[in-house]
C-alpha cells in the first residue's frame, strides 16, 4: 500500500508539473490562458517590480536550493528518498502557480514587430525553444528529470541506478539545451513589454548564474573527468564551436 500511494503521488505530481508546463507556454506567450505574462491591473512600477522579482526569486530560491546535492542528502532524512524528486517537482510547479496567479503586469511597450514575417518568425522561434526544452528533457530522461522512474522503481522493486552520463543529439552541441531552449522562449515575441522584458532578463541571468556557479559544479562532482572533459568540448549554451577548439584541430591537422 505504501509503494502505491508512492507511485500514485508521484503521477500526481507529475501531472500537476505537465499543467505548469503547458500554462507556461501560454502564460509567456500571453494567449488563450486568463492570466498571462501581459493581463491583469497595473500598479505603479516600483511596488510591481517588487512583486515580480519577489516571484522569481522565490521560483529560484526553491529551484536551486532543493536541486543540490547536499539539500537532498538532508531532506531525504524527512522525505523518503523514492518521492523526493517528485516532491522537487511538485513544489517548483506550486511555485509557478504562485507566480502565474500573483504576476503584476507591466504593459508599456519596450518594442513592436510589425512586419508579418517578422511576427511569424518569432512565433516559429518561441514554439521552436519550447519544443527544445521538452525533447531535450527525453534525451537525457524525462521520466527520471520528473519523478516517475524513481516511484516506478520503488513500486515494482527495482534496484535505482543513477542515469548514465550520455551525450545524444543536443547534447552534443551545447550542454545545457533545456535552458537554451528556456531562453529562446522567453526572448521571441512580436510585442516585448516591460513586464515581459524583466521577466526575460531576470530569468535568464539567473539561468546563466544557476548554470555556471551551481549546476556544472554539481555535474563535475558527479561524473568527474569524463565532464570535464565535455566542457573542454562542448559549449556551454550558444551552439557555436570556441575557437580554442578549432586552434587544436589546426594544430593536429599540421
Amino acid at each position: 500500500m505504501k509503494k502505491a500511494i508512492a507511485f500514485l503521488y508521484g503521477i500526481v505530481a507529475y501531472l500537476i508539473f505537465l499543467g505548469t508546463f503547458l500554462y507556461a507556454i501560454a502564460f509567456v506567450g500571453d494567449f488563450l490562458v486568463p492570466k498571462t505574462i501581459n493581463s491583469g491591473t497595473e500598479i505603479d512600477f516600483w511596488p510591481a517590480l517588487g512583486v515580480d522579482v519577489a516571484l522569481m526569486t522565490l521560483f529560484a530560491l526553491q529551484h536551486s536550493v532543493m536541486a543540490r546535492p547536499g539539500f537532498k542528502r538532508w531532506w531525504t532524512k524527512f522525505v523518503p528518498k523514492p518521492i523526493e524528486r517528485s516532491t522537487f517537482v511538485l513544489l517548483s510547479s506550486l511555485a509557478l502557480i504562485l507566480l502565474y496567479w500573483k504576476w503584476v503586469p507591466m504593459k508599456t511597450v519596450v518594442w513592436e514587430v510589425s512586419s508579418p514575417v517578422g511576427i511569424v518568425i518569432l512565433y516559429v522561434l518561441f514554439a521552436l525553444g519550447w519544443l527544445i526544452v521538452l525533447l531535450a528533457t527525453f534525451m537525457i530522461n524525462h521520466f527520471d528529470l520528473f519523478g516517475l522512474k524513481q516511484v516506478y522503481e520503488y513500486l515494482k522493486n527495482i534496484e535505482s541506478k543513477p542515469v548514465e552520463f550520455k551525450l545524444t543529439l543536443f547534447y552534443r552541441i551545447v550542454r545545457h539545451p533545456i535552458m537554451l531552449g528556456f531562453i529562446i522562449a522567453f526572448w521571441a515575441t512580436p510585442v516585448m513589454t516591460l513586464g515581459h522584458l524583466i521577466f526575460a532578463v531576470t530569468t535568464t541571468l539567473y539561468i546563466l548564474v544557476a548554470i555556471s556557479y551551481l549546476e556544472e559544479s554539481d555535474l563535475v562532482k558527479m561524473h568527474g573527468e569524463k565532464y570535464r572533459e565535455y566542457q573542454k568540448k562542448v559549449p556551454k549554451i550558444l551552439p557555436f564551436p570556441r575557437k580554442n577548439n578549432k586552434k587544436r584541430e589546426a594544430h593536429r591537422t599540421i
